[in-house]
């Protein structure tokens, strides 16, 4: 059972093919890690991951030299199983000037309501010319709750990534349109199943068919069907630091 568990958690966050017979959020979670996949090895150096966490990517971040784990102490999730290094306050993270050689941030901005002061933080920790792999949510229910607090279009973050000094040097959109309905179908029935049952162990047994028969339609149907990218799940970017003189919009 120890086992079935440990497995079940690896798919959590690093779906396999395998998961589309049991995972209800197979869509988003594959796109995201494949997309993180792709991007982590151009980060290098000292390393912080802000938000981290479990650090459930850490393992892909292969040419890191140290990697530090930083988050709030009190946020909507609890931190009985993460693994963070230092705590910080929400406002000041406790780091000198240029300090990282890159920084990754999964997932937290949506939970951040001073966004400008926090992304003004990130660039001062970083150090000239020191990257930045960011991924936010575009398409996705409010979780943990009260603690969210905004979606950003890949205007909207392009936008807010400049005005505080960032250069875009690749910006992708993972999943699309199609594939956020099959997605969205999964969450639905899982969440409200789950609420309505809460206590029984047979509830995930029995939506479990209902989740692998979206999954299996989802991934056949959406591979045919147009990439329309106006609607998706996440934004994932990476960007450099800059001098601020040479930034054209300040």
């Amino acid at each position: 059972m120890k086992r079935i568990l440990q497995y079940f958690r690896q798919q959590s966050l690093n779906p396999q093919l395998i998961s589309i017979f049991f995972h209800p959020y197979y869509f988003i979670r594959r796109g995201l890690y494949l997309n993180i996949q792709k991007f982590a090895p151009r980060l290098k150096g000292k390393l912080m991951d802000f938000g981290c966490g479990q650090k459930p990517y850490q393992n892909l971040f292969s040419n890191a030299s140290s990697y530090i784990g930083v988050d709030m102490e009190f946020t909507g999730h609890d931190h009985s199983t993460s693994k963070v290094d230092i705590f910080y306050d929400g406002k000041h993270i406790p780091f000198e000037e240029n300090t990282f050689d890159s920084i990754f941030c999964s997932e937290v901005l949506e939970h951040v309501f001073n966004i400008d002061e926090i992304l003004a933080e990130l660039n001062r920790v970083l150090k000239e010319d020191g990257q930045l792999l960011l991924t936010v949510p575009f398409a996705w229910n409010e979780h943990e709750i009260p603690y969210d607090f905004g979606r950003y279009t890949s205007f909207g973050l392009t936008h807010l990534l400049k005005k505080h000094h960032f250069d875009i040097i690749e910006f992708e959109k993972s999943g699309h349109f199609s594939r956020v309905i099959f997605q969205l179908i999964n969450l639905y029935s899982f969440e409200n199943f789950m609420r309505l049952w809460p206590r029984a162990k047979w509830t995930y047994v029995f939506i479990m068919p209902l989740i692998a028969l979206n999954n299996i339609i989802g991934l056949l149907l959406t591979s045919i069907l147009p990439k329309d990218k106006t609607l998706y799940f996440n934004n994932v970017v990476l960007v450099k630091k800059v001098k601020k003189e040479l930034n054209p919009e300040l």
